[in-house]
C-alpha cells in the first residue's frame, strides 16, 4: 500500500490491531529531490498527514516520526540541539521539516503521543545503492570510479544500522510524547576521505596516486551543505550510545554487496553520478 492513499491508510488501521506507529516511509534521495521536489512534497508531506491522521483516529500509543539532521541545515561549527532552528537548504530536508510540522501539532492540539527523532546517515548491509556508501562500494566491486560530488570536502556523520534500531527501540520504551530526540554520532568523515577508505579496503591499496585513479570528480548539486554536527546529550540521558566501531560496520557491509548487489531492480541505474528516473506523473490525491 501506499501512504498517500488515505483510503488505504484508514483501512488498514480498521483491520490491524495496530498500537504503535513508526514512520520511515519517505522519499529520501536529497539529489532526487531537486528534480523532483513535486513529489518529495507530496510523499512526506501530504502522506504524512495522511498517515499521522489516521493513526491519531485510532487512538495508538505512540507514534514515531523518523525526520533527519539535514533539518537544521549545514554548519561548520555550531552543533545543534533539539531546540535549534530548522534552516533545512534541499527539498528533502524541507519536505521532512515541513512534516515534523504537522506531526508536532498533533501533539500541541490534541495531547496525540508523537515523537520526532533526527538522525545522522545510516549505513550497514541491505541499503538500496543510491546512498554514497552502498554506492562507492558497487562502483569499486565493478571496477568502476567513485563519483564525487564537488571538492569532496563535505563532511557527514555515519551511523551503523543496528545502532540506529537499538536507538528506535529505546524511544519507543523510553521517549517522551511531545519530544525530539537527536540520534546521531561523533564519527565523522569527508566523502573524498571515503572514498579512499573504501578504495583501500577493496582495492588493497595505500597509494596516494592510485586512489586518485578511482576517484572521479563531477558536478556538485545545487546545494550541498558541509556538516550536520549534532549534540545527542538527549538520547545519551534514555541510555543510548552508538557501539559498532567504523572498521567493523565498514567491513560487514562491504562482504554484504559483494554477494547482494544485484538484488535490487535497477540497482545499475542507482550507480549514476545523479540518479536518472522517469519524470514524475501527474499527481493523484486531493
Amino acid at each position: 500500500g501506499d501512504i498517500c492513499e488515505p483510503d488505504f491508510i484508514k483501512q488498514l488501521f480498521e483491520t490491524e490491531k495496530i498500537d504503535i506507529v513508526l514512520h520511515f516511509a519517505a522519499q529520501t534521495h536529497v539529489d532526487l529531490s531537486f528534480w523532483h521536489a513535486l513529489e518529495f512534497t507530496y510523499v512526506n508531506v501530504y502522506g504524512t498527514n495522511v498517515l499521522v491522521a489516521a493513526a491519531y483516529e485510532a487512538n495508538v500509543e505512540k507514534f514515531v516520526y523518523v525526520s533527519t539532521d539535514e533539518v537544521y541545515g549545514g554548519s561548520t561549527d555550531e552543533e545543534f540541539d533539539e531546540s535549534s532552528p530548522k534552516r533545512p537548504t534541499n527539498p528533502y530536508a524541507s519536505s521532512k521539516a515541513a512534516a515534523e510540522c504537522f506531526v508536532q501539532s498533533y501533539w500541541e492540539r490534541y495531547q496525540f503521543p508523537v515523537v520526532i527523532t533526527r538522525s545522522s546517515n545510516v549505513y550497514g548491509p541491505h541499503q538500496y545503492p543510491e546512498k554514497v556508501i552502498p554506492k562507492f562500494i558497487s562502483l569499486l566491486q565493478q571496477n568502476r570510479k567513485c563519483c564525487i560530488h564537488g571538492s569532496g570536502l563535505q563532511r557527514r556523520n555515519f551511523l551503523y544500522a543496528t545502532d540506529v534500531v537499538e536507538a528506535f527501540l529505546t524511544v519507543l520504551k523510553e521517549g517522551k510524547p511531545g519530544e525530539i530526540y537527536n540520534i546521531g554520532t561523533n564519527f565523522e568523515m569527508s566523502i573524498a576521505q571515503l572514498a579512499k577508505e573504501l578504495i583501500h579496503l577493496i582495492k588493497k591499496t595505500s597509494s596516494e596516486s592510485e586512489m586518485e585513479h578511482w576517484m572521479d570528480y563531477v558536478k556538485d548539486r545545487p546545494t550541498n551543505d558541509l556538516r550536520y554536527p549534532m549534540n545527542s546529550e538527549k538520547m545519551h540521558n534514555l541510555g543510548w550510545r552508538p557501539k559498532v566501531p567504523w572498521k567493523e560496520g565498514i567491513k560487514k557491509t562491504i562482504e554484504w554487496y559483494k554477494e547482494n548487489f544485484h538484488n535490487w531492480k535497477n540497482s545499475e541505474k542507482a550507480l549514476e553520478p545523479f540518479p536518472v528516473t522517469d519524470p514524475f506523473a501527474q499527481l493523484s490525491g486531493p
